[in-house]
């Protein structure tokens, strides 16, 4: 393949507002020509194809060709390859014309990672924008303030639970249980991604049911509570669910953001008649990121391209649950969330799948207050029942605020519901558990 000067850039040679940067690690075989095989990915993704066509033109070249901006083989062999050595791999960088697809996720994935997703030994890590770009993307409405405004919570984690079982309760059945766990102290309750508008249990009907439930346990315990009711749907219907939904009485939302896709999303996070916080629900997204060579990384498809879309919180695994991640990815997870990002609000975090009260104290030591600590059955499978799951909750936050372990604020009487749960549960964390670490501290 004859190469083009155009396709190998200097990173600082390229006007960057005129590019979208996509980071990719690949894998090769001991006797491919690195540079080209990543240049063939650079032109199947731009101007051209496996074969010279007449079209494509120097001019149609320089306007559109996807450049290449670096490659780094990792780990650098300088001199000669070891002699058993059969893969070697790269982080390669190719620069895209953003002209070409424009401000759409659905054009920005095709171009990206569209037909190069197929090959083996490749997966995206990173996207970088140019200013204009991601100025086009409002980000969350609320994200994190935003939420703790509408609750009245400033200082402290907020508790999520998930509404369990997963499917088959009714609309009287799902608010009794949110009365009963809102009582108990928790801040936001949520659909299970299972459960939309199944015919047993129907949106609208449940959010009256459950909207009535919560106003009434908000007036005995003085707090808000808000509910995520799942609107996830065929696109057509979306907004419909949604603004249906909040005339019923919904203050917050939550879909199943790549079954609807990220293009959906934007579109409800942009409707300036949907002025509620939305949830992002993690289900598929694992067919994206679980491998370690292929796909997308993690934190673009949990985090960065939701928060893009606009949602305002997302659900994340934690190691001490039911789901497999590791510790350095859980650490991502929700600092990239937090992280300062140009115009665009911080994204709250919910870790939890399979959460206990036994967590909270790591999960505090680890990332501080703004993160909202999520539980289902950590909260309705308490041996004393739903609303005393909750305040098991609320005690172990409050003990570590006024920084007393939770083993130690187990033995005070008044936080016996606390004592129940770290018995029949255990305590996740402690001075030998090398899992936990303060970040800000390292």
């Amino acid at each position: 393949m004859y190469m083009d000067p155009l396709f190998i850039q200097i990173p600082d040679g390229i006007d960057k507002e005129k590019y979208v940067i996509a980071t990719y690690l690949i894998g090769v075989t001991r006797e491919t020509e690195a540079l080209k095989y990543v240049a063939a990915l650079a032109v199947e993704q731009t101007t051209g194809t496996w074969t010279s066509v007449p079209g494509e033109t120097h001019e149609v070249r320089e306007r559109h060709l996807g450049r290449i901006v670096g490659m780094y083989e990792v780990p650098p062999y300088p001199l000669e390859y070891p002699a058993d050595l059969k893969e070697r791999y790269y982080i390669a960088r190719i620069a895209y014309p953003a002209e070409n697809f424009g401000t759409k996720f659905s054009m920005l994935f095709t171009t990206i990672f569209g037909n190069i997703s197929t090959i083996d030994k490749i997966k995206l890590m990173d996207v970088e924008f140019p200013d204009w770009y991601l100025k086009e993307f409002k980000g969350p409405k609320f994200g994190v303030e935003g939420i703790r405004e509408i609750l009245g919570v400033y200082d402290r984690p907020l508790i999520n639970n998930m509404i369990k079982p997963c499917i088959g309760l009714n609309p009287q059945q799902t608010a009794e249980l949110a009365y009963q766990v809102a009582v108990g102290g928790v801040d936001i309750i949520k659909d299970d991604e299972l459960t939309a508008d199944p015919p047993n249990c129907p949106l609208i009907e449940r959010v009256k049911a459950v909207s009535a439930a919560l106003e009434r346990a908000d007036e005995e315990k003085g707090e808000k509570t808000i509910y995520a009711f799942n609107i996830t749907d065929r696109t057509e219907k979306l907004r419909e669910n949604a603004l249906r939904a909040i005339e019923a009485g919904a203050k917050c939302l939550m879909v199943n953001t790549w079954t609807i896709g990220l293009d959906a999303c934007r579109m409800l996070t942009s409707d300036p008649d949907i002025n509620v916080p939305i949830l992002s629900h993690p289900d598929l997204q694992g067919a994206f990121y679980v491998s370690p060579y292929n796909g997308i990384k993690a934190s673009l498809v949990k985090v960065k391209f939701p928060r893009m879309a606009g949602l305002d919180m997302f659900i994340m695994p934690a190691p001490y649950g039911k789901f497999p991640v590791t510790w350095d990815n859980y650490i991502e997870l929700a600092y990239t969330a937090l992280a300062p990002w140009k115009h665009i609000k911080r994204m709250m975090p919910m870790p939890g799948g399979g959460s206990v009260p036994g967590v909270i104290e790591a999960m505090m030591k680890t990332f501080g207050n703004d993160i909202i600590i999520s539980a289902g059955g950590g909260i309705i499978g308490h041996p004393m029942g739903p609303t005393a799951g909750a305040k098991a909750y609320r005690q172990g936050i409050d003990a570590v605020m006024k920084g007393i372990s939770l083993r130690d604020a187990a033995k005070e009487p008044e936080n016996k519901e606390l004592k129940i749960a770290l018995e029949k549960w255990g305590i996740i964390g402690g001075e030998n558990d090398k899992k936990l670490y303060d970040l800000k501290s390292t």
